[in-house]
């Protein structure tokens, strides 16, 4: 059995592309549900399917008898109605142990757009929940997004690659958390209603603040914004009063010129004596004047000394990325020592099996020749028997796990079952002579 994944990200396709590829979860689960339960003739070697989708990357992973691509394509180009031809050239594709290991990248943010996002692990989480949800995943896939997660986990857990902001509004986000007392009671003011606002209002959020207001040159777009995330919506028109209001003002509109003025900072100001104010500008251009700077009781944080401290903060998370590959390394050896003992499962389970049988017969034998033995006796020479067994196997059982690994495994199963008497092939999945399917050679 192989392990194969085909995708595409940010990396390898446009935007355009994306959009056509991405499936909603109700998309993932008619076309699993489709695979798993209709056998498409495209893909009979799939054995189970899973599907990642997300806004950057589209991804189907796979456990098929064969190591070919083609089936995934088709399949992928079926569920989409996209041609193949369109995204053949942008397609990565992993087969074993380089499939495992860039699942294991993903889910701890080594291939994100933003270096260490904490977002995908949990869609790594939803999309294997997705696929057992269908019936479209088995024990092999199952096992390798668990292990996954449990990578990614430990990722987040030991490292910082997720702990330092990676957004200019989640370092503005943070800038309000440390500007205030209680960011929980603070008036907050997002001013524009575009991504970078929506992301500010995202990342204000997670961080507890309550009371935000979202203000835009139209009302249908601020409530757009507000209503998403249970904010108020005002207008340009009374900017001037939520100013009176606002402990904190984030400013992101796309407006060609500024549109907060000192004069207009001084007189809300005038109104509010003894509170400070604190003005965040992350739009380009500028939508705050310089010198409201000179405002008394008021702070201008702009764009510029947002962006020194962003870079900072990624770079914080890049000499992270060593710790990070230590802990995949580990964890993929793991998967892949699993992966090797699966191989020797059914040589182990017929060697056991054919032992119990032999044990089970002799026993008997032994009990007719002695009918006057109670019951206490008959029970301790049956456990004699079980632990005699146990004894003699345990050795070629443990030397069975230890040398599934390549390349003489196969040796090892042709033997076992020669001793032993086992029927069968050698029971080891796609290995052939002595090359396995997954090794930790790059294919």
């Amino acid at each position: 059995m192989h392990i194969l994944s085909i995708g595409i990200n940010h990396t390898t396709a446009p935007v355009h592309l994306r959009e056509k590829l991405a499936f909603s979860e109700e998309q993932v689960r008619a076309a699993l549900a489709r695979q798993s339960h209709d056998h498409v003739s495209e893909v009979p070697a799939i054995a189970e399917m899973l599907i990642v989708s997300t806004c950057n990357r589209t991804e189907v992973y796979a456990a098929s008898s064969r190591r070919s691509f083609a089936g995934l394509e088709a399949f992928l180009a079926d569920a989409r109605g996209v041609p193949v031809s369109e995204f053949h050239s942008h397609l990565y594709r992993h087969a074993d142990v380089e499939a495992v290991r860039h699942l294991f990248e993903v889910a701890a943010g080594l291939d994100s757009l933003v270096l260490g996002e904490p977002q995908i692990l949990g869609q790594v989480t939803r999309a294997l929940e997705l696929a057992r949800g269908v019936g479209a995943t088995g024990p092999l896939l199952s096992r390798l997004f668990q292990a996954a997660i449990h990578a990614g986990k430990r990722v987040r857990t030991e490292t910082a690659i997720s702990r330092s902001p990676a957004s200019v509004s989640s370092l503005a986000a943070g800038l309000c958390e440390r500007s205030v007392q209680d960011i929980r009671t603070a008036q907050i003011v997002i001013l524009g209603a575009g991504e970078m606002a929506e992301l500010a209002v995202e990342a204000l959020r997670k961080r507890g603040a309550e009371r935000l207001t979202v203000v835009n040159r139209t009302l249908e777009r601020a409530h757009a914004l507000a209503d998403r995330w249970n904010a108020t919506a005002d207008t340009f028109e009374n900017l001037e009063s939520v100013l009176v209001r606002a402990d904190i003002l984030i400013s992101s509109t796309g407006a060609p010129h500024t549109i907060i003025h000192a004069e207009m900072v001084a007189a809300a100001m005038a109104q509010r004596p003894g509170r400070p104010l604190v003005l965040i500008d992350i739009a380009v251009p500028r939508d705050i004047e310089d010198e409201t700077a000179h405002v008394p009781n008021v702070r201008l944080h702009d764009i510029d000394n947002l962006n020194a401290h962003l870079e900072q903060s990624l770079a914080m998370r890049a000499a992270e990325i060593p710790h990070v590959q230590a802990i995949l390394a580990e964890e993929v050896d793991k998967f892949i020592e699993y992966f090797h003992s699966l191989d020797m499962l059914p040589i182990i389970t017929a060697m056991h099996e054919r032992a119990e049988i032999i044990r089970s017969e002799e026993l008997a034998k032994t009990l007719r020749r002695l009918p006057d033995l109670t019951d206490t006796e008959r029970e301790r020479i049956e456990a004699l028997t079980q632990a005699l067994v146990k004894k003699l196997l345990d050795q070629p059982t443990r030397r069975l796990r230890a040398e599934a690994t390549c390349p003489h495994a196969p040796e090892y199963a042709t033997v076992t079952r020669t001793l032993f008497g086992l029927k069968g092939g050698n029971g080891l999945c796609g290995l052939s002579g002595s090359t396995c399917p997954i090794s930790t050679a790059t294919d």
